[in-house]
Formats: structure tokens, sequence, C-alpha cells
């Protein structure tokens, strides 16, 4: 087995020199660099070696509550005590008040060593976010602090039996009790839903308050104990048993008059979960590359020392001597090298503040991109290590199995894809893509470049002509991607010597690019055949 190892100068390049974090005014490249470096060896020590006891041993419910997998509460405490939890929080509420770019590093990574424990504790800055815009004071100095220290962990409650994607479907009720709400009803699929690793769970609950559709839903905050310190009326009545992430339990939660606090307005439920939302969804397009980058990792330790076959002159060859092995080895660390920085590049855009329009259009592409690459590189490395792939042994299996989920929460890819021709194509979003694209061809001074942005401008262009362009979705959304990709490219190329290896930079780039364009017009003439 190839024990993990962090990705530290392929994170801090991408995010430095190709997504522009040195550009940022609060940024700071030497204090990114030793925060990262003194996560990245707590990662590789502490919560790596949790991961395949915790996949073989998984979750159980006794009694009523979730019982994680043996040293997981007290790796939880570590993390906490050493002030991970509270990273990017406002100082004001008990946090170090960082720069945000640094949850790109350390989400990474935490998901590459294990991607269970970080499904829990990650949707911790979510929820502090979702509160600082939509709370009250008193909400914020109530709830912020203990999320910060790690006290209380957080869960996001939307989906129900019969309401995933179409939120309109939601039964689950919340009526005025005095001051206060109290909720009634059923809540799946919930991340986290319960376990014994903090001391309390703040549950963020979307929940009707009339029926006219979405506009009736409304957010609400529902601690797992009252104000005495009694439980609050939150059961768990199941948990899921699930392909892969078995150390992560996934709830299904009975709410029976439990005691809940309205957070924003009445009726703007959904907008002030979306807050919550995109962050997850930047969260789990990092995730797509954390497996990328650990099968990539495998598979070439791996091909580096299994002798097979012999070469041109006779004499035996490891594995990566072959063609086809360097094939899959280059396509595995393009997909994990070309996804960190198209979700590096929607950080940054998110943390400048300046580019809205550009976020909301990048979000669903890196979304998209980035899971399914995490999950073709995890399957390529089970390729490359042939019967062994297969195995338990070198784990590339599970990598899989845990990044098979990220296509699928968080919205599905096909809806992502959907909504980025729908809403995000014909409005501001999709002109905000453009612009950024056009600006990025003339930067690079590339042919190919400006040919693909090109390609890209018309293709757009057919498209806002067609009365549905919903059965060209997955083709434009993937080539929006490439073309993303084609620009990145060239940063990376022109940026390459920073990189402590710029020879292999330049050479997956290079070999990027031009399998890229062809991806490009594959894709284009796609779209052209769905229309």
């Amino acid at each position: 087995m190839k024990p993990f190892q962090a990705s530290l100068d392929d994170i801090l390049f991408t995010l430095t020199h190709v997504a522009g974090a040195n550009e940022l005014p609060e940024f700071e490249a030497e204090l990114t660099r030793e925060i990262a470096g003194h996560f990245a060896s707590f990662a590789e020590a502490e919560i790596a070696p949790l991961d395949e006891p915790g996949d073989q041993q998984g979750c159980r419910l006794e009694a009523g509550r979730v019982l994680m997998p043996d040293g997981f509460a007290e790796l939880y405490h570590s993390y906490a005590e050493q002030g991970w939890q509270g990273l990017t929080a406002p100082e004001e509420f008990g946090g170090q008040g960082l720069d945000s770019t640094l949850l790109s590093v350390t989400s990474e990574i935490f998901t590459g060593a294990n991607h269970s424990l970080q499904m829990i504790t990650g949707l911790v800055p979510g929820a502090i976010r979702t509160i600082l815009h939509f709370g009250s004071d008193d909400q914020k100095a109530t709830h912020i602090p203990p999320l910060a220290s790690g006290e209380m962990l957080a869960t996001m409650c939307l989906t129900e039996s019969g309401a995933g994607s179409d939120l309109s479907r939601i039964r689950c009720r919340a009526a005025q009790d005095g001051e206060g709400w109290r909720l009634d009803g059923e809540k799946i699929f919930i991340s986290g839903g319960d376990q014994d690793m903090s001391e309390r769970i703040l549950h963020l609950v979307l929940a009707r308050t009339s029926d006219d559709g979405i506009k009736g839903l409304s957010l609400f905050l529902c601690p797992c104990t009252r104000a005495d310190g009694s439980r609050n009326a939150v059961s768990v009545t199941r948990i899921e048993e699930k392909m892969g992430l078995h150390a992560s339990p996934t709830c299904q939660l009975a709410f029976d008059g439990a005691e809940a606090e309205l957070i924003g307005q009445e009726g703007q439920g959904l907008a002030a979960m979306f807050t919550m939302m995109n962050h997850a969804r930047a969260d789990v397009a990092l995730q797509g590359v954390a497996h990328a980058a650990r099968a990539t990792d495998i598979a070439r330790s791996y091909a580096a020392e299994r002798v097979q076959g012999r070469g041109p002159n006779g004499t035996p060859v490891t594995l990566d001597a072959h063609a086809d092995v360097q094939r899959m080895l280059g396509r595995m660390d393009a997909l994990a090298l070309g996804g960190r920085a198209l979700a590096h590049l929607a950080a940054v855009a998110l943390e400048r503040g300046d580019q809205p329009d550009l976020v909301e259009a990048l979000t669903p592409i890196a979304k998209v991109y980035c899971t399914e690459a995490g999950m073709e590189a995890a399957e390529l490395g089970i390729q490359i290590l042939g019967g062994y792939g297969y195995l338990q042994e070198y784990r590339v299996e599970q990598t899989y199995r845990d990044a098979r989920i990220t296509a699928i929460y968080e919205g599905a890819n096909g809806i992502h894809e959907r909504a980025l021709v729908s809403r995000f194509l014909p409005g501001r979003w999709g002109d905000a893509l453009e612009a950024f694209l056009v600006a990025e061809a003339e930067a690079s001074e590339d042919a190919g470049c400006t040919a693909s942005v090109a390609l890209w401008k018309q293709v757009r262009q057919d498209l806002l002509r067609q009365p549905d362009p919903a059965p060209a979705a997955h083709d434009f959304t993937a080539l929006s991607a490439e073309v993303l990709l084609q620009c990145l490219w060239q940063r990376m190329l022109r940026a390459a010597d920073a990189h402590p290896d710029p020879e292999r930079i330049r050479h997956v780039a290079k070999t990027a690019v031009a399998t890229g364009r062809a991806r490009c017009e594959y894709h284009a003439a796609m779209v052209g055949l769905a229309g």
C-alpha cells in the first residue's frame, strides 16, 4: 500500500501561480506554505492512517446514536484543538480569520487523506458563512464560536424522500410556537446527521412555512440540544449502507416538534441555504481533485516498481515504460492538475469578490469537471494496477468507491449542466464567462487557444437560438471546461519555472493542450448534433 502523501507542491503552484491567489490583497504566500505544510504533516501522520480501518469498520447505530469507527473521536479532538476547524472563521468569533483560499489547500489534503472524516467536518465553513450573511447578532454570537472551536459540527438538511433536486416538493414543516419555531418531518441523506465526536450538532434545516412552492421555504437553525441541555426532538431512524464513504454516517433524521429558530427572512430559505450549498459545491470539486491526485500517486508509484514485459532491446522493464501505461498516467496527471487549476480559479475569483457573475458560471463547470476527473483517474488507476487494482490491498478501489458519490451529491452533475445552458448561458453569467475567455485568449497569444475560445463563442450563440438547449447541456459543459483548461494550461506553461519540477509541468501541459483541442472540436460537434 502506498501511504498518503499530500500533493503540496502542485497545490501551491496552481493556487499561487495559475489561479492568481498571489494577486489577492490578503494572500501571504509564505504563510500559506507554512500552514499548508503543517496540515499536510498532520494529515499524513494522523488523519490518513485511520482511512482504511474506518472504511472497513464503518459506522453503527446503537440505541439511537451513531458511533464512529475506532479512533475517529480522538482524531477529531486533535484536529479541533489545533484550530483547523476555525481556520477561516472571523477572529471576533474565536476563529483565526485567515484567507479563505486556505480552505482550498486544507480541504483537498483532508479529502485525499480521509474523505469520510472530511465530509463531516467540511460543512462548518459554509454554515459559518450562512450565519454571517443571514443570522442576527445573537445567532452569530451563539453559534459561530462553538463551530469555530470544534465544540459543534454542522449538517445541511435539505433532501427528503421524493424531494431531492426538486426542492419545491419538500414537506418538512415549521410552525411558530411563541417566539420560536417547531419542526416536524423527515430528512434523508444527511451527512454527519449524528456522530460521537463533537459535543453538539447544529442542523441547518430547510422547512416549509407555507404551501407557496419554493417561496414557502425557510431556513432554520436546529441545535441537537435545547437551552437546558436536554436532547432536542431530533432522532436518527437509520444510517445508510453505501458503496463508499463507510466511515461517514449518512443519516435519516426525524424531527418531531424539534425546537428551532428562523435564520434570515421567512420564505427566503432557499437563498440562505444556497450560501451553504455553493460552498459545499466548491468543496466537492476539490474532493474530485483529491481523488484524482491520490489515484495518480498510487498508480505512478506502482508502475515505476512493477517489472512487466520487455523493452525494445529485450531487457525487462517496469510498467511505466510501456506506451499505454504512459498514456494513462499522463491522462491522470492532467486530470488532477487541470481540475485543481479550475477549482482554484473559482476559489480565487470568489475570494476576490469583484466578479460574482464569473463565480456563478465557474462553480458548476468546476463541480462537474473535477468530480468526473476524480472518477476517471480512479478507474485508470485500477486499470494500471491490473488485478491488484481490483483488490483492496492497494486501495485504489476505495478511491473509486469514495469518489463516485461526488458526481451525485450537492446537485447531480446533469442538473448543473442543465442550469449552465438554461440559466447561466443566456444571461450575465454567460457574458462574464465569455469576457474572461476572450481576455485569456488575448493574454495567451496562442493561436490554438484563440481558436478554441472562438469556437466556444460560436457554439454559445448557436445554443442561444435553440428553443430548448437542454439536450446539449452535457457537451456544452464539457466544451466550456475544456476551453477554460486551454487557457489555464497556457498559464501553467508561462509559470512552469515556479514549480519544483518544471519539465513535468511543461510536458503535461503541452500534451493536454493538444488533446484538449481535439476534445473541444468533439464536444462542439456533439452540441451541434444535439441541436
